[in-house]
C-alpha cells in the first residue's frame, strides 16, 4: 500500500524546486506500485503531501507526470551508467577478470539500484500497452548507452585484445550476457546477491570472449584469454 501524507501538514514552507522534486518522487513510487493505469493525480498528491491542484500546475496531466518521472529516472540512470562507463578495461592486463569486475559494476550500479528496478518493472508492465509513453527512455537511455559502450569495444579490438566486425552488435551482446543469469531475480523482484553478480559477469565475459576473444595469442601472452597484439 501507498502511505497517504496529508497535504494539510504543517511544516516550513517549501521551494517550488523542492516541491517538483517530492511530486517526482512520490510519482515514481505510486507508478512502480500501482502502474500507470490504477495511478491517479488524488494517490500521488498525498503521497507528496501537496495540493493535487499542486501537482497539475507543476507537471499538468498524469501522462505528462509520468513522462517527467521516466525522463528524471533515465537521466539519473545514464549519470550512474557513463559514471560506470568510466572505469572501462581499456588496457587490461587480464581481460577476463577486468571486464568481469566491470560487469559487476555495470549491474550493481545501473540496474539493480532503485532507478533501475523501477525503470525495468514500469517497462515490464506498462511499455506494450503504453509505448508512446517511453518516448523519452529510447531516445536518450539505450541508444547513447550502447554507442558508448560500442565505442570502447572498438578500442579494445583496434588494440588487439578482441576480434569484432561490429561493435554495436558486440555492445548488445555484452549487455545482454551481463544480465542473463539475473532475469529470474530481476522477475520476482529479488535483490541478487554479490556472488549472484560475480557468477553472472564472469559467465558472460567467458561466453564474450569464446565470441569475440582473439583466435591466437601473441608469445609471452598464453596466460590471458585475450591479449593485445604482440
Amino acid at each position: 500500500m501507498v502511505s497517504v501524507i496529508s497535504p494539510d501538514i504543517v511544516g516550513p514552507p517549501r521551494s517550488h524546486s523542492a516541491k517538483r522534486e517530492s511530486i517526482i518522487e512520490a510519482a515514481a513510487r505510486v507508478f512502480c506500485q500501482e502502474g500507470f493505469g490504477g495511478s491517479n493525480i488524488d494517490l500521488i498528491a498525498a503521497e507528496a503531501g501537496v495540493s493535487r491542484q499542486t501537482v497539475y500546475n507543476h507537471h499538468g496531466d498524469k501522462e505528462k507526470l509520468f513522462t517527467a518521472v521516466v525522463k528524471e529516472v533515465t537521466d539519473r540512470t545514464n549519470v550512474s551508467v557513463f559514471e560506470t562507463l568510466a572505469t572501462f578495461p581499456d588496457h587490461p592486463q587480464d581481460l577476463h577478470a577486468e571486464l568481469t569486475a566491470f560487469g559487476v559494476r555495470f549491474n550493481k550500479n545501473c540496474l539493480c539500484n532503485r532507478d533501475g528496478l523501477f525503470l525495468r518493472k514500469l517497462l515490464q508492465s506498462e511499455g506494450e500497452r503504453c509505448p508512446e509513453l517511453f518516448a523519452t527512455w529510447r531516445e536518450n537511455g539505450p541508444g547513447r548507452i550502447l554507442a558508448a559502450l560500442a565505442a570502447r569495444f572498438a578500442r579494445l579490438a583496434h588494440a588487439g585484445f578482441l576480434e569484432i566486425d561490429d561493435p554495436d552488435l558486440a555492445a548488445r551482446q555484452f549487455l545482454a550476457l551481463n544480465n542473463a543469469d539475473l532475469q529470474m531475480s530481476f522477475t520476482f523482484g529479488d535483490k541478487p546477491s554479490e556472488e549472484d553478480l560475480q557468477k553472472a559477469s564472469s559467465n558472460a565475459v567467458t561466453t564474450f570472449l569464446r565470441a569475440f576473444g582473439r583466435k591466437q595469442q601473441p608469445e609471452g601472452k598464453s596466460g590471458n584469454p585475450a591479449g593485445p597484439r604482440g
